[in-house]
This record gives C-alpha cells, structure tokens and sequence, in this order.
C-alpha cells in the first residue's frame, strides 16, 4: 500500500482528506446554525431550538431535509444559466477557501507519505486565500442580477458596494502582521508568534514586537464582519428594506446554499483571526516544566464535558434525550481518555488550541449580531472609506516604522 500511495498520492492521501474535511466542515455548517440560534436566543431569554431531538441537536437534519424537499420556484424572466451559477458560485468559494488553512504544527503520515495538517501548505497561502475570497461577491452580484427582480437587484447592487469597500480595508489591516512574519505562509507566520514576553505573555501579533497588532486585529475584524454580509452590516439582506435582499427570488436548497456559503466564510474569517493575530495552534502557556499539566487540557475539558452531559442526559425530561444525551457525554470521555494517551497527547495540542480560539471568534460573531443594531447604508460606506481605510494605512506606516527603528 505504501508503493501505491508514493506512486498515487493524490488519491490516496489527498482525496481521503478533501472528503473528510469536507464532512467536517458541512456538518459544522449545520451546527452552526443551530449555535447561532441557540446563543442569539438566550441572548433574548428564550429557549430556541428545543423539540427536535434533545436540545434541538436533530434541528439542522430536520431544517436540511425541508429544504431539500421545499417547493423551488424559479422566476419566470430570471436568466436561468447566472440565476442557477450564482448560489454554486458563492458555496463552492466559501468552502474552497478552507483548503489553505493549516489546523496544526505537526503533519500527518499517510501510509508512508507526510502531508500537512491541512490540504495544503502554500508559501503565497494568505495570498491565495484573499484571492478567492474576493470572488465571493460575483455570487451576491450574480445572484441580484439574474432574479429580474428589483428587490434582489437593490440587494446585489448594495453587496457590491459594500464587499469590495470593506476588501481593501480588510487587506490593508493584515499587511502589518505580513510586514512583521516576512511571508505569506499561513504556518510560517504562527511559527513567527513563538515564545513569550517576560515568561508568560505570548509573542502574538495582537500584542508582540516591534509593533503591537491591535489597531490591525479590530480593523481586520470589522472589515471582516462587513465583508460576510452579517450583523450589523447586514445591508444586502435587510428584511425591512428589501424583503430578504439578494437572495428573496431563491427557494429550497439553492437558499440554503447561500447562508451555508455565510457561515463557511464567517469560519475562514475566525481561522485567519487565529492565525494572523492569536498565535494560531500555539498555546498560550509557557510550554515549561512548571506548566507540564498544561498539556492535559484537552483531555481534561473532553473527559469533565462528558461526565457533565452524562450526569445531565440521565436526568433529561424525555426517554430519547435520556438515551442520546449520555452515549454523546461517553463519546466525550472517551475521546478525552484518547487524548490523554502518550502517543496522542502531543498531536492534539495544537489543532485543540486552534479550534478553540476559532469557538471563540465564531462565539463573537453571534454576540455581535444578537447586539448591535444595523448600519444605514450611508454609515456603512462612510465607515468603510473614511474610517477603517485611513486607519488601517496608518497601521501599515506606524508598522514600517517600527520595524525599521528597532532593525539592529
């Protein structure tokens, strides 16, 4: 098998990763919404999803099978080739964009053959990145345009606008981290975050030499919230103004496909996050002998998460959620008993640290929405152009400064 894998790695090493990866990242998609349900409505003191399954768990199966067997009216004067691409268009981008970030310092060996914890690992990965990224517009453009319809068309028109305004504030806020790394590998720059001020406080970009990212961290954030089209620069959906914007002609499955594109770009934002300004994999404990239990974490938070969903299943009001709920918290311990394993417990420590700062970004994704109210559309591009712009060109020229002052 191993002569077959270093004669055919792309089948055999490759594909097996796109395809899990896949399966990972749609049913995250799912779950997504349900968390985002879930948080914006105890945000609003209610329950959300409750009924399908224990704690709604079984909502996304149940919201993915009615829109696959939903009524799909396509407009009558919509130009059909554009009007079918357009949903396509924005959910293969969005997902294709994952494939450039790296999930781990150590590789994997794949019947003989290392290859990277991600899809790849380019030396221009932050490059490539944007450059798909910036297409994602094309699909809300597309979209408004090829529905014939006003409401759409004013949807799309104002997603153009505002997707490209908040692109170049976006790539103007991370120069300074690239500026500070001197690439455009994603695994290189966290590589560059390693060890710590004074002991104890980590080397992030956020906070590290010569030059502080703070400034470039709120920018990027900012810019990024408006460039996914969500809250509260939601405009091209904005329900009171234009029934539901771009996407109002759209039914069953192709209007799933835009909200699975949104939440698959509001991942890739959190993992750049990670990467550009919060150390990435990187854990922020000194890794010494005095910080050696640190290492245990992550077996520790699987093993304490699953005895606590044990000793809630068994007292849950209902016999499936009984039944469900306690074979879901042995599946936890168990994976933490996996973790703490010497064999495991090195690998786990980057894509656990990883992940979990992506849990929090995606976290303030949701409080944001479930907060702040919406922008008019003369604030957002005012924001955009006479705000966030200058600033992030200052951060770029207080950066080069920094550099230069402190090079021996």
């Amino acid at each position: 098998m191993n002569e077959f894998a270093a004669q055919h790695p792309l089948l055999v090493v490759v594909l097996p990763k796109v395809v899990i990866l896949l399966f990972v990242l749609l049913t995250a998609l799912a779950y997504l919404t349900w968390f985002e349900r879930k948080v914006v409505a105890h945000i609003q003191s209610r329950w959300g999803p409750y009924r399908v399954g224990p704690h709604g768990l079984l909502q996304p199966l149940a919201d993915g099978v009615k829109f696959l067997f939903k009524e799909d009216v396509t407009p009558a004067g919509a130009d059909k080739f554009a009007y079918f691409l357009a949903p396509f268009l924005a959910m293969s981008l969005a997902i294709t964009s994952i494939a450039v970030i790296p999930f781990g310092p150590k590789g994997l060996t794949i019947f003989g053959q290392p290859t990277p914890t991600g899809i790849t690992n380019l030396n221009i990965g932050l490059l490539i990145l944007f450059a798909i990224t910036s297409m994602g517009v094309y699909g809300v453009a597309l979209a408004g345009w090829s529905s014939n319809s006003k409401y759409p068309l004013l949807g799309g028109l104002r997603s153009s606008a505002q997707m490209i305004s908040y692109e170049l504030a976006l790539t103007m806020s991370v120069v300074g981290v690239i500026l500070m790394a001197g690439t455009f590998n994603l695994s290189e720059i966290v590589n560059s975050q390693q060890g710590f001020h004074w002991g104890f406080v980590p080397r992030w970009n956020l906070i590290g030499s010569p030059m502080p990212q703070i400034l470039g961290f709120f920018l990027f954030f900012t810019a990024a919230v408006a460039e996914t089209n969500r809250a509260p620069f939601d405009l091209a959906e904005a329900e009171s103004e234009l029934v539901a914007g771009f996407h109002t002609e759209y039914a069953s499955f192709k209007f799933a496909m835009f909200f699975m594109a949104e939440y698959a770009s509001m991942i890739t934002v959190s993992c750049l996050a990670t990467i550009l300004f919060f150390g990435g994999w990187l854990s922020p404990l000194p890794q010494t002998a005095l910080f050696a239990w640190s290492h245990y974490i992550p077996a520790a938070a699987f093993g304490i998460a699953g005895l606590a969903l044990i000793a809630h299943g068994v007292r849950y009001i209902t016999v499936f959620g009984r039944i469900v709920l306690p074979v879901m918290g042995a599946a936890l311990f168990g994976l933490g008993v996996l973790f703490g394993l010497p064999a495991v417990i090195e690998f786990v420590q980057g894509p656990f640290w990883f992940l979990l700062k992506v849990g929090i970004f995606l976290f303030i994704y949701v409080w944001v929405r479930g907060t702040l109210p919406r922008f008019r559309y003369d604030q957002l591009m005012n924001f955009g152009w006479k705000l966030l712009l200058p600033l992030s060109i200052l951060n770029v020229v207080i950066t080069s400064l920094a550099i230069v002052l402190t090079q021996p």
